[in-house]
Formats: structure tokens, C-alpha cells, sequence
């Protein structure tokens, strides 16, 4: 059972939560010297995290495949390191739970129950996004590798 209200206080705190990872992105070594805190991680955490009621409940796995894939092939059509494309994914994630944790109004057995099941289902849900992220930048780079040459 997860809580209808993390759900909630996450889908409609997204931006200051995607402010977080921004941050930490920005300071984080691991995550490289190029900036991914633009246009494609803002719209897909936006998108995420917006709706995720709806991705969790519906189970609509082909549409996240699709759109994690979008986005990977975008991280390769713009020289985004891959490994940032997935810190990022984790830093969502994680600031994400830190997020509901923070706002939990108790620790009842029932509440923390529930943000296990948040957490379960989480790392599910992101493991599916980061697997196919490095699908579509795979798919694009095999793409640019062994396209014909324009050149003649």
C-alpha cells in the first residue's frame, strides 16, 4: 500500500524537489564537468514526478521506455556523458524519497510501511527509466557508428 498523500506531496512539490538534484548535480564530481541540468533532465523529471501517480498506478511501462529512450538518444546527440544521464536518474530518486521522508507527518508503523512501498516500487520504476535511458543512447550511438558515410 503507498501512501496516496507521499504521492501527492511529491507530484506537487516536483520543482523544488527538482531543484535538489540540479544542485547536487552541478557540485557533484561523479556526475562530470558537463551540465545536464537543461532542457530534456527538467522536462523528463517534470514529467515523472508530476504524474507519478499515474505511472505507478497504471503500470504504463511501454510510454517510460519510450520516453527514457528519447532522452537517452538525446543525451548522445548532445555529447551528454551517459554516466551523468543516469546520476542524474539516481539524484532523482533519491532526493525524491528524502523528500517525502522529510514531510512525513508521523512515523506510524502504517506511514513507514507506506514509504517502504514508495521505495519498492521506486527503485523499480527507476531501474526500468535507467535501462532503457542507456537503451535509446546505445540505439543512437550504434546509429551514428555505423551509419553510411554522407561522404563521398
Amino acid at each position: 500500500m503507498i501512501s496516496a498523500k507521499l504521492v501527492h506531496l511529491i507530484e506537487t512539490n516536483s520543482d523544488r524537489i527538482i531543484d535538489r538534484v540540479a544542485a547536487q548535480l552541478l557540485a557533484d564530481p561523479v556526475a562530470g564537468d558537463r551540465t545536464f541540468v537543461d532542457l530534456e533532465f527538467r522536462e523528463l523529471a517534470q514529467e515523472l514526478l508530476a504524474r507519478l501517480g499515474h505511472w505507478i498506478t497504471t503500470g504504463d511501462e511501454e510510454e517510460l521506455r519510450r520516453r527514457a529512450e528519447v532522452v537517452g538518444a538525446l543525451c548522445f546527440d548532445r555529447e551528454t556523458p551517459l554516466h551523468r544521464a543516469v546520476r542524474a536518474l539516481c539524484l532523482l530518486r533519491e532526493k525524491m524519497l528524502d523528500f517525502a521522508e522529510e514531510h512525513m507527518v508521523s512515523f506510524s508503523s502504517v506511514e513507514l510501511y507506506s514509504e517502504e512501498q514508495l521505495n519498492r516500487r521506486m527503485s523499480q520504476f527507476f531501474d526500468l527509466l535507467a535501462v532503457h535511458l542507456v537503451l535509446g543512447y546505445e540505439r543512437a550511438m550504434h546509429g551514428a557508428l555505423f551509419a553510411p558515410s554522407m561522404a563521398h
